[in-house]
C-alpha cells in the first residue's frame, strides 16, 4: 500500500492537518430543539465510532433550502426505506452524503461513522485523488472518487478481501483516525420530527403555564386594586355625605333666614304708612340678625311718634312734593 506524505502526518502526529493542530476533537452540541424539548441534559456528545454494514454514499445537486429533503429522498430510494440515518456536507454546489438504514443502527444508536469525516469540507478530507480508509473489527470501508466520472464511491467489506483490492489502486491513501477526527453525527428525519413535536408540545405547555401565571398575577393585582378603590370609594362616599349634610344644613338655614320676617315687617310698614298716606322709599338690611333701616315720605301733618310699633325719627327736610321724610329701625 502506498502511503502519502499526508498520511504520514496523520500517523506520526495523530492529526490530519496542520490547521487542526491543538484544536482538539469537535463534538456535537445540543441544538435549539434539544433545549426546547428539555433534552439538552440527555444529549449524547460522546459518540462512539461504528461502521454500519449497509453503508451507501453519493451526491445530489445542491439547491439552497432543499438540501435536507434532497439527501433524504436520495438515501431513502437507495436504502429502500424512509427510515434512514444520513449525514451530508455541501461542497462545490453538491451535497455529498453517506446513509444507511436505521435498522442497521439498532445495536449502536449513539454512534457515528468515521468515514463521514472524509466527506468534502470535513476534518479528514484532503482532495478527491485520495482514498480514505477506515477499518474496525475485521470490517473495512473505503471512500474514493472515480477519476473518470468524478462520482463518489463507497466500498464496504471484510478487511481481508477489501484492503488488498483497495491497495491495488494507483492512489494515495489516508487512514482515518477516529480518535482525532471531528465527530460527524448522524441525522434522522423521523427522530428530528418527533423531537420537534416534543419541543412544540413542551413550549405550548410552558406557554400555557406562563399565561396562567400572568393571569393569576393580573387577578391578584385586580383584587388588590379593587380593595384599594373600595377604600377610596368609602372615603369619597363619606366626603359626599358630609357635603350633602352641609348643603342641607345651609339650605335649612336659608329657609330659616330673616327673609320671611323682613317681608312681614315690610308688609306691616306698608299697612301703617297707608293709613297716614305715606310712601315707603327705602328698606335696607345691613346683615343677618341686625335691625333693618327704613325711610318713608309722609305728609307734613304727621305727628305720630312710631310706626310699626317702633319709634321713628322725623328728618326736617321737605321733599319736592311737600312731604317730609321719616326714618326708623325695625
Amino acid at each position: 500500500m502506498v502511503i502519502s506524505s499526508k498520511d504520514k502526518d496523520v500517523l506520526e502526529k495523530g492529526k490530519p492537518s496542520v490547521e487542526r493542530e491543538g484544536a482538539g476533537v469537535s463534538r456535537p452540541k445540543p441544538g435549539l430543539a434539544d433545549y426546547l424539548a428539555g433534552e439538552a441534559a440527555d444529549f449524547q456528545s460522546n459518540l462512539s465510532p461504528y461502521l454500519p454494514q449497509e453503508l451507501i454514499g453519493g451526491s445530489v445537486p445542491y439547491i439552497s433550502g432543499t438540501e435536507e429533503e434532497a439527501v433524504w429522498n436520495a438515501a431513502s430510494q437507495a436504502c429502500g426505506t424512509e427510515k434512514v440515518h444520513y449525514t451530508y456536507k455541501v461542497e462545490d454546489d453538491r451535497c455529498w452524503y453517506l446513509a444507511c438504514p436505521s435498522a442497521s443502527m439498532a445495536s449502536n444508536p449513539t454512534s457515528w461513522c468515521p468515514l463521514a469525516a472524509a466527506l468534502p469540507g470535513n476534518s479528514e478530507y484532503w482532495d478527491r485523488e485520495t482514498v480514505y480508509i477506515y477499518e474496525q473489527e475485521g470490517l473495512a470501508s473505503a471512500l474514493r472518487w472515480d477519476p473518470d466520472t468524478g462520482r463518489m464511491q463507497v466500498f464496504l467489506g471484510a478487511s481481508r478481501t477489501l484492503l488488498p483490492r483497495i491497495q491495488s489502486m494507483d492512489a494515495n491513501f489516508v487512514t482515518i483516525n477516529a480518535e482525532v477526527a471531528d465527530i460527524v453525527p448522524w441525522r434522522n428525519r423521523q427522530l428530528m420530527t418527533e423531537k420537534l413535536s416534543r419541543a412544540t408540545a413542551r413550549v405550548l405547555v410552558l406557554f400555557g403555564i406562563g399565561v396562567n401565571i400572568l393571569l393569576l398575577l393580573f387577578l391578584a393585582f385586580q383584587y388588590v386594586l379593587t380593595n384599594t378603590i373600595q377604600d377610596d370609594l368609602v372615603e369619597v362616599e363619606k366626603q359626599t355625605q358630609d357635603a350633602t349634610n352641609d348643603l342641607m344644613l345651609k339650605a335649612y338655614q336659608a329657609l330659616q333666614s330673616d327673609t320671611i320676617k323682613h317681608m312681614a315687617q315690610i308688609q306691616s310698614l306698608l299697612t301703617d304708612l297707608k293709613k297716614i298716606d305715606g310712601t315707603l322709599v327705602k328698606y335696607e338690611v345691613s346683615g343677618p340678625n341686625k335691625p333693618a333701616e327704613w325711610e318713608a315720605l309722609v305728609p307734613q301733618a304727621f305727628s305720630g311718634s312710631n310706626i310699626g310699633g317702633k319709634r321713628v325719627e322725623v328728618i326736617p327736610v321737605k321733599e319736592k312734593d311737600g312731604r317730609v321724610r321719616i326714618k326708623g329701625r325695625i
